[in-house]
C-alpha cells in the first residue's frame, strides 16, 4: 500500500468564501484505489506557502502527493512554479498523458499548465482546481501511476513487459 497526501491550492477555499470539491474527491478516490491518505491540506495561491506544504508532505513520506488548484492562467496561479522549484527530477509525461487523454472531454484541458516530478520519495502530480478535471486527469493516469511508484521506491523496473 501506498501513502497519498492531497494538497488543495485555493484562496477562498481556505478562507471559507467557497466550498472545496476536488480535494475531498480525490480523498475518495485515492482511498478506493488502495492508497493510505496520510495528510491533507487546503491553502491559499501563495508560491512560498505551496513549497511549504510540499515539502511537508514529502516529509511525511507520502508517496504520491496530488495538488489540485491553480494551474490555470490567472496571476495568483503558482502551483507549476513552485513544484518545479522543489523538484529534483521532472516527470513530463505524467501532465502530458493527463492533457492529451482529457483533450477528448474538452479541448479547455490545453490550458492546464500542470507539472509533475519526483522529490525523494513522492511522486508530485499537479491537477485542475474543478471537482471533474481533477478526478478526470487521475483518472487517465492513475493506472500507470502503480508502476511509476514502484520503480521509483525500488531500483527501477525489473518485469517490463508490454
Amino acid at each position: 500500500m501506498y501513502t497519498a497526501a492531497v494538497i488543495t491550492i485555493s484562496t477562498k477555499g481556505s478562507k471559507g468564501e467557497r466550498v472545496d470539491t476536488s480535494g475531498p474527491n480525490l480523498l475518495k478516490l485515492l482511498k478506493n484505489d488502495g492508497y493510505d491518505v496520510i495528510y491533507t491540506s487546503i491553502i491559499p495561491d501563495d508560491k512560498e506557502l505551496i513549497k511549504s506544504e510540499l515539502l511537508k508532505a514529502v516529509g511525511y513520506k507520502a508517496n504520491l502527493i496530488l495538488t489540485t488548484g491553480g494551474t490555470g492562467f490567472s496571476k495568483t496561479d503558482v502551483t507549476p512554479e513552485a513544484t518545479l522549484e522543489i523538484i529534483e527530477k521532472e516527470v513530463r509525461g505524467i501532465p502530458e498523458a493527463m492533457r492529451f487523454i482529457t483533450y477528448k472531454i474538452t479541448d479547455k484541458s490545453i490550458l492546464s499548465r500542470g507539472v509533475s516530478g519526483i522529490r525523494d520519495d513522492s511522486l508530485i502530480i499537479n491537477l485542475p482546481g474543478s471537482k471533474k478535471a481533477a478526478e478526470e486527469n487521475f483518472l487517465a493516469v492513475k493506472d500507470t501511476i502503480g508502476h511509476g511508484l514502484e520503480m521509483m521506491l525500488t531500483d527501477g523496473s525489473h518485469d517490463i513487459t508490454g
